[in-house]
């Protein structure tokens, strides 16, 4: 009997049997529509996570937008440094091999020479002077002195050509010795009509051999002249920094077998640059006859100091040291300012924290215990902060607080304090900590009313009945319960006091400002958004370690609100 019925042997109709003779028989279970359950379930699925990732897609571009790319960007800027190298390409590279103690070869001065030539032709070197100025002061206006001097370097070449042969001041010459023949027949046809986009400027096949250093400013000439002024280039003469390359080339090559055209004057001016009697001018001496600055070490190890693409200069300013051509090393005592920032700023966020949990404690604490009725009557008043002006609400406090204001006069009306002796508790970290208090208690209230809100009761009557006096209800029943609201409204405000400047501007002094003061000075007035943004990077860090510390600390998943 046990073999007749046992599982093996058994094959009568139950569910798990009928399934597998309908698979057996009929294949996988079709859809309605005559397609594979399975699979149908699958493209369901899909297209039902599709259009939920749809529905969140705009919240997810303008969290990316307006939050992911301000951090990476600011992380970017950090450490991004190319304006040097791209704005002085050859003299990086020529620094490379210098070893910073002495003046950098007269190498280092011609490429120089050129490099800042050309930055001045495009407006560009005042930029490099300004990011150069950071490092060592006076660099801004050294950088813009010499972009109005350097014409002077090449014009004691270009009168010498000019008086030897007018042609050597007019355009179609210069293109007739550099252009390639093709183009400027294009050009010309062009010219007659200026229709269509111009043609772009080709050097004639071995010009580049003969006149190396010519031809290479020349085509950088004819490119700026079409491609950003977008002039004829047969109407402009060369920049008076081709005509130095072209006295380069002549007294260092040898051009009497040229044949082509302009022989005749390229080789009269070979002649002419052969004789004794032809003026030149060492770069170091142009240099020196712009600014004696440049015959001085310190603006060419800087140069070579913030030549890489990438740099950790803004990171070490931050944190009040200097990248020197041995290391990093500390500034001296009387320059250190951004440390004692940072810590000011932690400092007394902590202190407006433990502020608005002392404050605001007691009145979530009544909020919650009162009549429902009662307590959304004066939640308006913890609310109505909001409905006015941040700006106003801290000039308010400035009025307030100063010497002659109206907390000072109660003060001595009450007799207090006498008239001559008034208390400052304004432009200083009083100052500061009283208008934050006031601003941000809201944010505190808030967290900790909701929990308190849901703490039942009948715990704290139960306790009472057993015995417990009201402190030790309080202290052992009711304030554990309470901590999650204490963390979430911790968190909160410390997070936004940590970022406040306008408040701390406006009632800090000199004494009570934040770090983010700073940060904001530097993108609004010094520019220097390098260094802003190592300071916002250290700071994000900053609320990062706290905010992980907290999590450890504390846990993160105890914080409620509500």
């Amino acid at each position: 009997m046990s073999d007749a019925t046992g599982p093996d042997k058994f094959d009568g109709p139950t569910p798990d049997n009928a399934l597998r003779q309908a698979n057996k028989t009929s294949g996988p279970m079709l859809a309605a529509d005559g397609k594979p359950l399975k699979k149908s379930l699958s493209r369901a699925l899909r297209r039902q996570k599709l259009r939920a990732l749809m529905l969140i897609a705009p919240l997810l571009i303008f969290v990316l937008v307006s939050f992911i790319a301000p951090i990476a960007d600011m992380l970017f800027r950090s450490v991004e440094n190319q304006i040097v190298s791209d704005t002085m390409p050859r003299t990086t590279e020529v620094l490379g091999a210098w070893d910073g103690q002495d003046l950098p070869p007269e190498e280092a001065f011609e490429a120089a020479y050129y490099d800042l030539y050309i930055a001045a032709e495009q407006r560009i070197h005042t930029r490099l002077g300004s990011r150069l100025n950071y490092e060592l002061t006076g660099a801004s206006s050294l950088f813009r002195k010499s972009g109005r001097g350097l014409d002077d370097i090449g014009e004691v070449y270009q009168d010498q050509f000019e008086d030897l042969d007018e042609n050597w001041d007019e355009p179609l010459p210069w293109i007739e010795l550099m252009g390639d023949p093709d183009w400027l027949a294009e050009q010309q046809e062009w010219a007659a009509d200026e229709e269509g986009r111009q043609p772009r400027f080709e050097l004639r096949e071995g010009i580049d051999e003969i006149l190396p250093r010519s031809a290479a400013q020349y085509a950088i000439f004819a490119d700026f002249t079409q491609r950003v002024e977008e002039d004829n280039l047969l109407e402009e003469e060369p920049w008076s920094a081709v005509h130095t390359a072209l006295y380069q080339d002549l007294a260092s090559g040898d051009v009497s077998s040229y044949s082509g055209p302009r022989a005749d004057m390229l080789q009269a001016a070979a002649a002419l640059v052969a004789r004794p009697e032809f003026e030149t001018v060492a770069f170091i001496d142009g240099f020196e006859e712009i600014d004696e600055d440049w015959i001085e070490p310190p603006i060419w190890r800087t140069i070579k100091l913030y030549s890489p693409n990438y740099t950790s200069g803004y990171f070490l300013n931050s944190i009040d040291m200097q990248l020197t051509p041995d290391g990093a090393e500390a500034r001296p005592e009387n320059e250190q300012i951004y440390m004692l920032l940072f810590k000011r700023t932690l400092f007394m966020s902590l202190v407006i924290t433990l502020s608005c949990i002392l404050l605001g404690y007691p009145v979530a604490y009544i909020l919650s215990n009162l009549p429902m009725r009662t307590a959304n009557l004066l939640m308006i008043l913890v609310l109505l902060p909001f409905w006015t002006s941040l700006l106003v609400r801290t000039s308010a406090w400035k009025v307030m607080l100063q010497q002659q204001g109206v907390i000072n006069d109660v003060l001595v009306w009450i007799g207090l304090v006498a008239d001559e002796q008034r208390l400052t508790m304004i432009n200083n970290q009083f100052g500061t900590i009283v208008a934050m208090t006031h601003i941000l208690l809201p944010f505190m209230i808030l967290p900790m009313y909701s929990v308190m809100s849901t703490i039942p009761p009948s715990y704290v009557r139960a306790a009472k009945s057993l015995g417990a006096t009201n402190w030790t209800t309080f202290w052992r029943v009711y304030f554990p319960q309470s901590i999650p609201g204490i963390g979430a409204g911790s968190i909160l405000v410390f997070i936004l006091s940590i970022g406040y400047y306008i408040t701390p501007e406006i009632v800090g002094g000199t004494t009570g400002t934040f770090i983010s003061n700073r940060i904001a000075y530097h993108i609004s007035s010094s520019l220097n958004w390098g260094l802003a943004a190592a300071l916002g990077t250290i700071l994000l860090a900053v609320v990062l370690l706290l905010y992980w510390a907290y999590d450890r600390i504390v846990g993160i998943d105890n914080v409620k609100l509500g």
